[in-house]
């Protein structure tokens, strides 16, 4: 399950970060990413090779979370 949201947060920080109801309780990885640094990439143009770069993009961003990821569901 995957739930997006944008939240302003204040220069003092959250306090609380609400959880709706559908979400299991137990252990989660929340990611917190600047709208800045979103690059949006409209597929609907894209070609094979584009599509097939930003996925290698993502993967290299994130890959440690992904192996994280991996070591929690062995």
């Amino acid at each position: 399950m995957t739930i997006t949201q944008t939240v302003e947060i204040p220069a003092e920080g959250l306090r609380t970060i609400e959880v709706p109801r559908e979400v299991p309780a137990g252990k989660v990885i929340l990611t917190f990413t600047p709208v800045a640094e979103l690059n949006m990439i409209d597929f609907k143009d894209a070609s094979k090779e584009e599509v097939s770069a930003a996925g290698a993009k993502i993967i290299d961003k994130h890959i440690s979370a992904f192996k994280a990821l991996e070591e929690l569901v062995k």
